[in-house]
């Protein structure tokens, strides 16, 4: 069954419409100061929440065949078409999906720090942290960060991961994420593009010259799925390349727009 609640998201700017999605367990406002450059570059720039993510929907049905029609519904809702739309890791499969199912409202697509091809499971340490939160005794971000500090080694990752913990109607700290439905699907985030899914737009794929996600096996990949793409190397980044390096990605992703 198709949900029709629309997604939420921040709205910034007028202009060409162009939609960011998120990555596994972020959320809009992870875009929050690129989508202020971008709207200032005469474009109306749309940060989503991803079902289960953010101030969006909770639902147990967690795939991308179902982000890609909520995408859908969310354009049709804001009646929305020659988008230039731009994915980071979840949503740049999303992005991918979408712009191979949908052509015709992709004018051009953007795939930041991931491939088309299956990625194996490598979330687990990361959610266990977040189920081992214990919302009853937690009283502060900082306790909620030395928690899961036992699971997750790296500062960066933590404070990206912490962004979704909010005070609730009770006035106690909890997630913003549909968790248990996450854990549950996890399986769904590696999944490969669809064989035959190919989009002739134009495409630009950016990676971190510190990740992993994009090797040069993928290169071929790529092409197969994207025959009108270029690959570009963003310097001093890893995998969140657009918050560790955001001059260089703005500068890259305006050169591809022109």
């Amino acid at each position: 069954m198709k949900n029709k609640e629309p997604l939420h998201a921040n709205i910034l700017g007028e202009g060409k419409p162009f939609v960011i999605l998120h990555g596994f367990l972020g959320m809009s406002d992870n875009w929050k100061t690129l989508g202020a450059k971008f709207s200032e570059a005469n474009y109306q720039v749309h940060l989503l929440d991803q079902r289960n993510h953010g101030r969006s929907f909770h639902s147990h049905v967690f795939n991308y065949e179902v982000m890609v029609e909520d995408l859908k519904s969310y354009c049709e809702f804001h009646q929305l078409k020659d988008l230039v739309l731009l994915g980071h890791s979840m949503g740049g499969k999303v992005a991918m999906l979408f712009a191979a199912t949908h052509p015709e409202l992709v004018s051009k697509l953007l795939i930041a720090d991931i491939s088309p091809r299956f990625y194996p499971t490598h979330h687990d340490a990361i959610l266990e942290g977040l189920s081992r939160l214990d919302f009853n005794e937690l009283k502060s971000r900082g306790e909620a960060d030395k928690q899961l500090s036992k699971y997750v080694s790296d500062f960066g990752t933590r404070q990206f991961l912490l962004k979704n913990l909010y005070w609730n109607e009770e006035k106690e700290l909890a997630l913003r994420i549909n968790l248990e439905v996450l854990k549950e699907n996890i399986e769904e985030i590696g999944e490969a593009l669809p064989i035959h899914a190919q989009y002739k737009g134009d495409t630009l794929f950016l990676r971190g010259d510190r990740s992993e996600y994009i090797g040069q096996q993928d290169e071929s990949i790529i092409k197969n799925h994207f025959p009108n793409s270029k690959l570009v190397t963003i310097p001093k980044s890893g995998h969140w390349l657009h918050a560790e390096n955001p001059k260089a990605f703005f500068n890259e992703v305006m050169k591809f727009l022109g």
